[in-house]
């Protein structure tokens, strides 16, 4: 992790530059005062010593600059999510394509090569090769299969030829909203309970809920909203770590369901997407547009700032790079991390 650490500036070093500002200087001392004249003495008066000087006002701590891009990928559709394909060396897109709460069935994955091009934009394209696919967001790879969260339903597809080769409904839920897999073939799934308004306000159907599928079928691991709208989840030496839309926090969900090792992520909230690179987490926030690190149990810090609209982001293992999906910008911006 190095080189992840020498690329951007970080926080805590600018709060140092702020505190460094020098102490402030002591007051002036009055001169001493001399013997008093007769008249003086009559009226007992004293000048008044003169004013001490302001205090310099402390710097203010420097504003982190967004760093370039090393790619940029544009013309999509509301893209929610990207998923690096590690075994075909490709970026896997999901495109909502209109209003995210509609069973329109024109939702659509692009394929993205490393070099910087849009190979296929709708290689999986609802409505067309029998693909029902209404707004997928996030996505997970097993065995040569792709799991795609869509609405209620998670949808599968042959990662090679991108035909549909199933689905799974979730009775109850209202947005499956990201997709994580572990190592023994497990799929984990997350119901963010929420719907999204017409401003792009976050309106609870108090469905918050993870699930679990194993053997083409899908159970309930946890459900209820004490998960604050459970957002992106990703799979680490920890077990599954949950980011919430609902509360500035992170946090591990053990086999029981149970919340453990809940760590907020000041400075940002309203989060999204969920990665874990090493012993590090980097997790997307509305709030604080930008991409932010941190540990579970310990601080979050902001790694990559000026991110408008950042969603289900992914993390190229081949190159060390972040790959952040801007929703509202339809477009895709990749970070090189040294």
């Amino acid at each position: 992790m190095a080189r992840f650490l020498g690329t951007f500036t970080s926080v805590a070093v600018a709060a140092a530059m702020a505190s460094c500002g020098g102490e402030t200087p002591p007051h002036a001392l009055a001169p001493a005062a001399s013997a008093p004249s007769a008249a003086h003495a009559a009226t007992n008066s004293v000048e008044s010593p003169p004013a001490a000087p302001p205090a310099p006002a402390a710097p203010k701590s420097p504003k982190l600059a967004a760093p370039s891009p090393v790619a940029r990928y544009t013309g999509f559709a509301k893209p929610e999510s990207v998923l690096y394909d590690a075994d075909n060396d490709r970026y896997l897109v999901s495109n909502v394509n209109g209003n995210p709460n509609d069973k329109d069935n024109n939702g659509f994955i692009s394929v993205l090569s490393p070099d910087g091009q849009v190979t296929n934009l709708k290689w999986i394209e609802g409505g067309k090769n029998k693909v029902k696919l209404d707004a997928p967001t996030g996505s997970a790879i097993v065995k040569g299969v792709l799991y795609v969260a869509d609405l209620t339903t998670v949808r599968m597809f042959d990662l090679k030829t991108g035909a549909p080769t199933g689905e799974i409904a979730i009775p109850g839920a209202t947005l499956l909203n990201d997709v994580a897999a572990a190592p023994d073939g497990k799929v984990y799934v997350s119901d963010s309970g929420f719907k999204i308004g017409a401003t792009g306000n976050l309106e609870a159907t108090s469905s918050d809920a993870m699930y679990v599928i194993e053997k083409g079928k899908a159970k309930l691991l946890a459900k209820t909203t004490d998960m604050h709208m459970p957002n992106g989840i990703a799979w680490t030496d920890k077990g599954l770590v949950v980011c919430s839309s609902g509360a500035p926090e992170v946090f591990r969900l053990d086999e029981k369901g149970a919340k453990q090792d809940v760590t907020n992520t000041a400075p940002g909230g309203r989060l999204d997407g969920l990665v874990s690179v090493g012993d590090l987490l980097l997790v997307t926030s509305h709030e604080a547009s930008a991409v932010l690190r941190g540990k579970l149990g310990g601080t979050f810090e902001i790694a990559i700032p000026e991110q408008k609209t950042p969603t289900d982001i992914g993390y190229d293992t081949r190159r060390g790079r972040v790959l952040v999906p801007h929703v509202m910008e339809d477009k895709v911006d990749v970070y090189e991390l040294k």
